[in-house]
């Protein structure tokens, strides 16, 4: 997955195969005590986007590297319909048999990211507007639930505290006040990081356009508020919304003219694609 270092997929690897395996694969190993000469295919259910496809690979080869590839790998990205094949190795079946489930794991959970970003991106077709993800992952697979996001087309909002000042409803609530939460942290923050404010009304994104915010946060507001602030701040910096947006609201909330919309659900609520895997004897009908 581009943009996410190898050992970095490696420990997702290892770590997902020892919570799955455990001590012992205790069914493969009483059936097949030895080698079992065997071809495993991983097939699309339904029409999706592909996501973590190298992630799959990986996932077999981190149990033994003799296994082979069968065929055209299909890459990140790719748009796959029902019956298409998106995996095809070859080898000890004992080995298919133990990656099977972590191997499925990732691709239907990262295809289901990326192709819920990808129908978000659809509804937009023909607005100048941004799709965003938030911090709504799950914990530990950030990296590659972003970067599922990624490849359904979207973008990355932060990815830790640490990478950008948003000053959020509870920051403003125990300083006392927008421009109060402003202004401290404009005393202390300095270089090339921005401040955005995120407000529930127009009056509060004008507040916060004067204390000095350089984006404006537009959080769970009506789409008339919306047209409201776009028309007040007039372009002068950039408008973010958040907040129920869903595939029936997204091309409204496009339509007013806002520069981003991030979206909670593109990572936590996103559904895993069905997709599954046949495993037979080398020579039988895959």
């Amino acid at each position: 997955m581009k943009g996410i270092p190898s050992w970095r997929i490696r420990s997702l690897i290892e770590t997902a195969l020892a919570e799955d395996i455990g001590s012992e694969d205790i069914t493969t190993s009483s059936i097949f005590p030895g080698p079992v000469t065997a071809e495993g295919r991983i097939r699309a259910k339904e029409e999706c986007i592909v996501a973590g496809a190298e992630i799959a690979r990986e996932v077999f080869f981190a149990i033994d590297q003799s296994l082979a590839l069968n065929g055209t790998a299909i890459a990140d990205g790719s748009r796959v319909k029902p019956g298409d094949t998106i995996l095809f190795i070859s080898g000890d079946g004992r080995t298919i048999l133990k990656g099977e489930r972590v191997a499925l794991n990732f691709l239907q959970r990262l295809s289901g990211i990326a192709t819920l970003t990808s129908k978000y991106l659809e509804m937009i077709d023909g607005f100048d507007v941004k799709i965003l993800d938030t911090r709504k992952t799950t914990p530990g697979l950030r990296d590659i639930e972003k970067g599922a996001v990624r490849i359904g087309g979207g973008y990355n909002h932060r990815f830790s505290l640490s990478q950008a000042v948003l000053i959020k409803d509870n920051h403003i609530i125990l300083a006392g006040g927008i421009s109060e939460a402003i202004a401290r942290v404009k005393e202390r923050i300095t270089g090339h990081l921005k401040v955005e404010v995120e407000v529930s009304s127009p009056a509060e994104a004008e507040e916060a356009f004067h204390a000095g915010a350089d984006m404006i946060l537009l959080d769970n507001m009506d789409i008339e508020s919306i047209r409201e602030v776009v028309r007040t701040i007039d372009r002068r910096i950039p408008i973010e919304v958040s907040g129920g947006v869903d595939l029936l609201s997204v091309r409204e909330i496009a339509r007013a003219g806002v520069d981003y919309i991030s979206i909670g659900a593109l990572t936590h609520s996103a559904r895993a694609v069905d997709m599954s895997m046949d495993i037979v004897p080398s020579g039988g009908q895959g």
